[in-house]
């Protein structure tokens, strides 16, 4: 197994917290201090395509159409915001070193796109980790929403009016129990396994909407705080 030694020096605007969670603010939110409603995106399978326990730069892959909905949001003023789930680091599989290769790349190739992100938010802990990333049901492992909140602490954002996007029913269990709006889940990654849409359909209720999209773009496009005219930006 590798090991999962903090690094000495880390990217710009990150840190790993007591509790093991990366938190890394990149660019200030546009505009006000208000808060505003956010697009929180899952990464792998959602912004990257999904390869199992993504570690290389060599695999990283940007989804299709994903640089040009986060150029929508950031064209909007809405808030982007990254949380990922980083199980492998848990396991010893990889460490921080080649998630920060694999994050550069991502936001390189962004960049290349006109595209940013706001904030990223990874959480390593898992049941089968190994210590000190061995702890079960950890709050900030989605389907928990600790890293959403988190995100809320430190940014100016208004859960209420957010939306997610994940591949995964537990990215939208996360997103109704942070109190967001709603949340997307797409048909790719982890999106076309057996079931995975049923449940994450089985989140809705009164005060929150699970819509279905095959993609990053398609679920962009349906997105309220994305598509209503007051979400325009002025001149």
């Amino acid at each position: 197994m590798a090991s999962n030694p903090t690094p000495a020096h880390l990217p710009f605007g990150a840190e790993i917290g007591d509790d093991g969670i990366w938190a890394q603010l990149l660019t200030r939110v546009q505009g006000t201090p208000e808060r505003r409603p956010a697009l929180f995106l899952d990464r792998d399978g959602v912004l990257v395509e999904e390869v199992h326990y993504l570690h290389k730069v060599s695999d990283m892959r940007m989804m299709p159409g994903a640089a040009d909905a986060v150029c929508a949001a950031n064209a909007r003023g809405v808030p982007v915001v990254v949380v990922t789930n980083q199980a492998g680091i848990g396991r010893g599989t990889y460490g921080w070193a080649e998630f920060i290769d694999v994050q550069e790349a991502m936001l390189d190739a962004l960049a290349d796109s006109g595209g940013f992100v706001n904030a990223v938010f990874a959480c390593p802990h898992h049941a089968d980790g190994v210590e000190p990333y061995n702890v079960p049901n950890h709050p900030g492992r989605k389907p928990n929403p600790g890293m959403l909140l988190a995100a809320a602490e430190r940014m100016p954002i208004d859960l209420s009016g957010s939306w997610i996007v994940g591949d995964r029913a537990g990215d939208i269990a996360a997103a109704k129990r942070a109190g967001c709006a709603g949340g997307i889940h797409v048909a790719c990654g982890h999106g076309c396994e057996a079931g995975e849409r049923t449940k994450a359909q089985s989140y809705a209720g009164a005060t929150f909407t699970v819509l279905a999209a095959d993609t990053i773009l398609d679920a962009y496009s349906r997105i309220p705080l994305l598509t209503t005219p007051a979400s325009e930006p002025t001149a």
